[in-house]
């Protein structure tokens, strides 16, 4: 299907296109045009709006796909259509299924199953076997399959010594850990951040200093062996602050956060709603200004969903009983946007587009004549309301259900293949 977007402002730091109002003519796949006004011929779907906007194709860097061995709570196929109603053409698969993503056939088995469609499923092998920090995985296997990355999701590595030797075969075979940071020794069985919130609640808390603890140990030892590593989700000011003096000294590290951790802080969980519960916590107030500043300066190189589908089994509950997780991918852009504002747009596409593919060793995406299309279509000023219908997870572990938030995702194209909402 051919496609014509009408009067979309351009948002693509890199592109001479940048914030210019332009109309774009996609045919087979293929952006054929740019230009002030292009007029339709023939059989051609047209895309308008008083706000509409273009960006390159986003990429979500954590989201847990659930299949195999929880298709309860999430499957590819669903996964997929939430990952495209988001705004997402990429979306990378961490390690929470069953068996494990340790090995060439699990690797194999997400690439085949999501082989042709709208959004392009990114699978991370298991830095250790089963993810469980005692043996390391079998790294270039995995990467032959398809693996682009190694990660052990929300496990960190208590093993000083496997994180070492993680890097240093990640770098042999030209590829990179991802290593969550939390000192469970500090946060265990902590449910929300450690301070007058967790004292009034009476729930456990979990200390900044367990996410700031084993971040500063995984840089030491990047320091020392060298390699490339991914901070998946910081959360503190003071884990911004490591992670900026990392970077100035040469270190090859780069960071994510959670969505969520830019729109809401601490107090929103004065009403125990487990759908607030989240791994690393909502922080202060100050956190999460600093977590905001750091997105717009580029200390932090992403923004993620952190999208993780939880069934009501695991939801409602008492909250100290409550797994962690929510269902993101179809609000993380609002959840960005809502909590930086319209005048970091530019940023937060960014953080959604070029700095993930930088890392992820993606072919690198242009909006120009006779590229390929591979765009994301949104509107700062409407609103995206996730409800029932429009929800398309198989989970609704979501604060936002029937919320209107900033922000709405349009439609994305990926090649000949399109999605509008």
């Amino acid at each position: 299907m051919n496609i014509l977007i009408k009067q979309a402002k351009i948002i693509n730091k890199q592109s001479e296109f940048h914030e210019k109002v332009f109309d774009i003519l996609i045919e087979g796949g293929i952006i054929t045009a740019i230009k002030k006004s292009v007029s339709p011929k023939g059989n051609v779907k047209v895309i308008e709006g008083n706000d509409l906007h273009v960006s390159l194709g986003w990429v979500d860097m954590q989201s847990a796909a659930c299949d195999p061995g929880f298709e309860h709570k999430e499957t590819l196929e669903t996964l997929v259509k939430s990952a495209a109603a988001g705004g997402f053409t990429s979306v990378c698969v961490h390690n929470y299924n069953q068996p494990a993503l340790d090995n060439k056939a699990q690797i194999e088995y997400i690439v085949n199953k999501t082989q042709n469609k709208i959004v392009d499923v990114l699978p991370f092998g298991t830095i250790t076997v089963e993810g469980k920090g005692k043996d390391l995985s079998e790294m270039f296997d995995m990467k032959s399959a398809g693996a682009l990355a190694f990660s052990d999701y929300k496990h960190a590595l208590k093993d000083a010594g496997m994180v070492m030797r993680a890097l240093q075969y990640s770098a042999n075979i030209n590829s990179f850990i991802i290593t969550h940071c939390d000192d469970e020794s500090i946060s265990h069985g902590g449910n929300i951040n450690e301070g007058e919130i967790s004292v009034m609640l009476g729930l456990k808390g979990i200390p900044a200093l367990a996410e700031e603890l084993m971040l500063q140990r995984n840089l030491a030892i990047l320091e020392y062996a060298g390699g490339k590593m991914h901070i998946p989700t910081v959360s503190t000011k003071a884990s911004v602050d490591l992670i900026k003096k990392a970077k100035a000294n040469g270190l090859n590290v780069t960071c994510g956060v959670a969505a969520i951790n830019l729109l809401l802080d601490e107090t929103v969980l004065k009403e125990f709603d487990s759908n607030y519960k989240v791994n690393p916590p909502l922080r202060t107030k100050k956190d999460v200004q600093a977590l905001r500043n750091a997105v717009e300066s580029g200390v932090i190189d992403v923004i993620v969903s952190d999208h993780l589908p939880q069934d009501v089994e695991s939801k409602e509950l008492e909250f100290d009983l409550a797994d962690f997780g929510i269902i993101n991918l179809q609000t993380a852009f609002s959840c960005a946007l809502q909590g930086m504002g319209e005048e970091t747009i530019s940023a937060i596409v960014e953080a959604f587009t070029t700095k993930p593919r930088d890392i992820l060793g993606l072919n690198a995406l242009e909006i120009k004549e006779n590229a390929e299309a591979n765009l994301t279509l949104f509107s700062l000023n409407e609103e995206t309301v996730l409800n029932e219908k429009t929800n398309f997870s198989k989970s609704r572990n979501t604060p936002f259900l029937n919320q209107a938030l900033k922000g709405k995702v349009i439609g994305v194209v990926n090649g000949w293949k399109s999605y509008f909402n």
